[in-house]
């Protein structure tokens, strides 16, 4: 019997280590939401920034190739941009 309770004060403790980080992960997330928020007040676009901050933990290495194999589908597809009409 003394196993069960150990087992279960062990379960207890995993319980609520998982609870406050739970708790400090979304008292982080609010924290991000008004970063966002007060970005664009300022002017930025957040779903530009959400991209940016997503490609910044990316090697450069990986990007160039997803970027590629981005201008790949979207060129199969008709949707490249024509880089001539973008200087012009």
């Amino acid at each position: 019997m003394t196993d069960t309770g150990i087992a279960k004060d062990q379960l207890k403790s995993v319980i609520e280590r998982i609870e406050h980080l739970e708790e400090e992960k979304k008292a982080i997330a609010d924290d991000v939401k008004e970063i966002y928020a007060e970005a664009k007040a300022n002017g930025f676009d957040a779903k530009i920034l959400r991209k940016v901050v997503s490609l910044r933990k990316i090697e450069a290495a990986e990007r160039e190739e997803q970027g590629a194999v981005l201008d790949l589908y979207l060129s199969a597809l008709g949707m490249a941009p024509d880089l001539f009409e973008a200087a012009a």
